[in-house]
């Protein structure tokens, strides 16, 4: 079940993963509590139940000082980041016990393990994921839900974009080429590395990791 806010990149996403069959899609605004429910009930009367969630949504905001943000744009990350991952926890815990167990995968950042300047929302939002993650892998553990959390670092896609234009709207060019420099392995990630790391968290491949952060960054977090 693929569930997000957009019905056009939900088609668009459709359309890549190039599943003919078995493949649902729900449209839900991660921090609308409600549509969250209604997204799961979807899931299970479409696929019998719940076995996997993986908690994606993400929004990396405005860029700027500390101080200059106002409630509305603070809190506008938070509900996304933050609310958003533990409403989707909340609302599919009860299907995944009675399928005797099953995974959540949360979405964190390196934003979530350090810190950068002129990005308080977002790195206090990806710090609360791991936070949340760890909290609800020792409440779950008896119920054989496994709770882990991805933390990407340089990713060569849509948000990273957003990130690099706001840090350097003058000369994105240089920045970007500044941050690749920083990353040990010399280069960005790509969404389909990512993708693979949570394929395995997934998996019965990954049984007795909980609460964990798993870095995907390159190396960035090491020095």
């Amino acid at each position: 079940m693929l569930v997000g806010r957009s019905a056009e990149k939900l088609k668009e996403t459709s359309t890549r993963l190039e599943v003919k069959q078995g493949l649902a899609q729900f449209i839900a605004d991660a921090t609308d509590e409600a549509a969250t429910s209604a997204a799961v009930e979807a899931t299970v009367k479409a696929f019998g139940g719940v076995d996997i969630l993986f908690a994606n949504a993400g929004n990396e905001g405005l860029l700027k000082p500390i101080e200059t943000y106002n409630t509305a744009e603070f809190e506008q990350v938070l509900r996304t980041n933050v609310t958003g991952v533990w409403l989707s926890m909340k609302h599919c815990i009860e299907p995944m016990k009675k399928r005797g167990g099953g995974s959540i995968i949360a979405t964190s950042s390196v934003a979530g393990v350090i810190g950068f300047a002129n990005s308080a929302p977002y790195i206090a939002s990806k710090h609360a994921v791991c936070g949340l993650v760890k909290a609800a892998a020792l409440e779950l553990a008896a119920s054989k839900i496994r709770v882990n959390a991805i933390a990407p670092g340089a990713i060569d896609n849509r948000m990273f974009q957003s990130l690099i234009s706001q840090l350097s709207p003058q000369n994105p060019g240089a920045m970007r080429e500044g941050i690749q420099t920083s990353i040990p392995m010399k280069r960005y990630g790509a969404n389909e590395e990512i993708a693979n790391f949570v394929l395995f968290l997934a998996s019965d491949e990954a049984s007795y990791s909980s609460g964990a952060i798993f870095m995907a960054d390159g190396g960035l977090t090491t020095g």
